[in-house]
């Protein structure tokens, strides 16, 4: 079986500063995965190596067998990367259903140029439908997204990430900012998404992520500190010891 995503010997340097260190990560079809680590740990600026966003100093970055380290961010799309990000990245002044419409527009090869009128193609329509429904938003297809709460909008941007139709599904800090009766919904629906797509998780709220997690990476200071079950996480000391002293310092 192909390993959906792989990372070779990542490093990634500004200047004097190391950030990414000797990262070897490996994501199967299916993976359920978390990656956690203290705030400045170098999280995000693994997933931007991943997505495109950086290029790293050395290694390599493999996406179903090939490899992407100097593709754009587009190819990676179009070969099967999707994620959510931090900051809303939505079109916040369209409903809901364009916002998602675009993405599937996109990923069908439409031109840009019908994008104000995607969500009027009925097949475009229908699968937007079909999209919004298990997340509970079908009522909320036509609202602005500007118009929803925090917790719908990033509901939102998981609908936007699903339309690409994503082999590996990156979420980053999916729950950040949702108030936590809408975590178990946004859990709910981790579990529901399609058994096959590789989901990695990059999130600070360990009750989400050790009921959501199969397998669990442990980031330090740019480098893999362990890697392990949520059983095994939970009884490493160096682990403890990490959270510990960041919660002291902070």
């Amino acid at each position: 079986m192909t390993v959906a995503l792989e990372t070779r010997g990542l490093c990634k340097s500004f200047g004097a500063l190391t950030v990414a260190q000797n990262i070897d990560f490996r994501l199967q079809p299916g993976d359920r995965h978390a990656l956690i680590g203290p705030n400045g740990a170098g999280k995000t600026t693994f997933v931007n190596m991943l997505m495109g966003v950086l290029r790293p100093s050395s290694g390599r970055i493999l996406l179903g067998g090939d490899d992407v380290t100097r593709a754009p961010q587009a190819q990676r799309v179009k070969r099967g990367l999707g994620r959510t990000f931090q900051i809303n990245s939505l079109f916040r002044n369209l409903p809901v259903l364009d916002n998602v419409a675009l993405a599937v527009a996109e990923r069908r090869g439409m031109a840009p140029r019908m994008w104000r009128a995607a969500g009027s193609y009925a097949d475009i329509k229908n699968e937007c439908a079909e999209l919004l429904e298990p997340l509970g938003l079908a009522s909320d297809a036509l609202i602005p997204v500007i118009d929803l709460p925090y917790g719908k909008q990033r509901l939102v941007e998981i609908a936007i990430a699903l339309g690409l139709r994503p082999r590996v599904l990156l979420l980053d800090e999916p729950a950040a900012g949702v108030p936590s009766a809408e975590t178990e919904r946004i859990l709910q629906l981790l579990e529901k998404l399609p058994a096959e797509i590789a989901i990695l998780i990059i999130e600070h709220d360990m009750d989400l992520v050790f009921r959501f997690a199969r397998r669990i990476t442990v980031l330090v200071q740019g480098e893999v500190l362990m890697e392990g079950t949520p059983q095994e996480v939970a009884r490493d000391r160096r682990v403890h010891d990490v959270y510990l002293g960041e919660q002291h310092h902070g």
